[in-house]
């Protein structure tokens, strides 16, 4: 099961809003948990594994729609194209091409998945973090999630530069209509091989120079942001789910406006409605998760952990779960790889005594909880510092209202 992590906004440190924000990373935690869950249960302990909805697509679920509250919320209070992408690119990518290395090394005793291509387009599809979305595999299985997460951001940057970003409640509904509709007609990828992969790249990096230098700024938001809708629709190896997950981010974008009075809950309901039945009649949709009564009942969980979380926001939030939402990113990208080398350097651990099965269990967490936090320490930390030393040093007089 493929599982994802909604990536951090930097937040200032005041008290009022270190507490303002907390509920949103607990939720983070909430959902790195899920996630690892999905992932260690069926390896370590597969008695506990639950089937009457599916743990890693409620973590998923969750951080989308975390994800899609915030993100949006995030460039709009900036105002900056240029010092988002700057806390974008300092946020996802030291750590991510940490474990990139982590996991070319692990190579020697533990093989590089096979759904990784032996072919230099592996190495543009990384690059741009658009795996999913251009048909390729991730060195860890875990990062196709960040697709999906990257094409949010291209056209959330193109909606906001074009003054079009306050229509989500629209976009969400329109995303669940696309992923119905995508459903019923599409059963693979309409644009094959390796190509898709290398010339996104290309355009991705020569576009992320425009925003951040300033130079053909609108054509290269126009350019990254259509580049985004037609990889989700004709290059994703599964287009009903990836426009599922736009229209399940734009929803937590318009609970937002809802929140801030400035949009109701209409488009809410619409885009749920939608996303819940997109897999009845997709010709892609043989999965044990996505049979109706399972999907529905993990999207019910999913948004009914956020609407609870939301409406307690103002009352204290377990520290425990603020701290694993503080290194979920870590946890993200860290828990798969050491799971692998686990079951590669122990072997087949489900035919052990239950007993037994709990201490490797617990071990497994505390060593995963233990590595997350020291690369929060000593990569994520530092690196956002970084990336925000230099949001302020190329700060300009005129940056603000001609990002929109």
């Amino acid at each position: 099961m493929r599982l994802v992590i909604a990536t951090q906004v930097a937040v200032a440190p005041s008290r009022t809003q270190v507490t303002r924000l907390a509920w949103l990373d607990a939720l983070r935690g909430i959902g790195a948990m899920a996630v690892v869950a999905e992932h260690m249960l069926p390896w370590l302990m597969p008695a506990l594994r639950p089937y009457w909805f599916n743990l890693g697509m409620y973590g998923v679920l969750v951080f989308f729609l975390v994800s899609g509250y915030i993100i949006p919320a995030s460039l709009e209070h900036r105002g900056d194209v240029r010092a988002f992408w700057i806390s974008r690119i300092f946020r996802l990518y030291p750590l991510y091409l940490l474990v990139i290395g982590l996991v070319l090394v692990m190579a020697i005793w533990v093989p590089v998945r096979m759904e990784v291509p032996r072919h230099p387009s592996s190495v543009a599809a990384h690059l741009s973090m658009l795996l999913d979305v251009v048909h390729m595999g991730g060195v860890a299985d875990p990062m196709w999630t960040l697709s999906y997460e990257m094409v949010f951001y291209l056209i959330v940057t193109a909606l906001f530069v074009g003054g079009a970003h306050r229509r989500s409640g629209l976009l969400a509904i329109a995303f669940g209509v696309v992923a119905v509709a995508s459903g019923l007609v599409l059963s693979a990828p309409l644009l094959p091989g390796e190509w898709p992969a290398i010339v996104t790249c290309v355009i991705f990096v020569a576009g992320l120079a425009c925003l951040i230098s300033g130079r053909f700024r609108m054509v290269a938001a126009y350019s990254l942001g259509l580049m985004a809708l037609v990889l989700l629709v004709f290059a994703s190896f599964v287009p009903w789910f990836g426009a599922a997950i736009l229209a399940v981010m734009f929803t937590g974008t318009a609970i937002q406006r809802w929140e801030a009075g400035t949009g109701g809950l209409t488009p809410v309901v619409v885009s749920a409605a939608l996303v819940a039945v997109s897999p009845v009649w997709s010709i892609q949709a043989g999965w044990w998760w996505v049979q109706p009564d399972v999907w529905i009942t993990t999207m019910a969980l999913a948004g009914g952990t956020f609407a609870l979380a939301m409406a307690l926001r103002g009352r204290p939030i377990p520290g425990v779960l603020t701290w694993i939402g503080l290194i979920s990113y870590s946890i993200y990208l860290l828990h798969h790889p050491l799971l692998r080398g686990l079951n590669s350097l122990l072997g087949d651990l489900r035919g052990l005594p239950a007993a037994l099965q709990s201490a490797v269990s617990l071990g497994y967490l505390v060593v995963l909880l233990t590595l997350s936090w020291l690369t929060y320490r000593f990569v994520e930390a530092p690196a956002q510092r970084l990336g925000k030393r230099i949001s302020r040093s190329l700060r300009s007089p005129q940056t603000g209202s001609s990002e929109g």
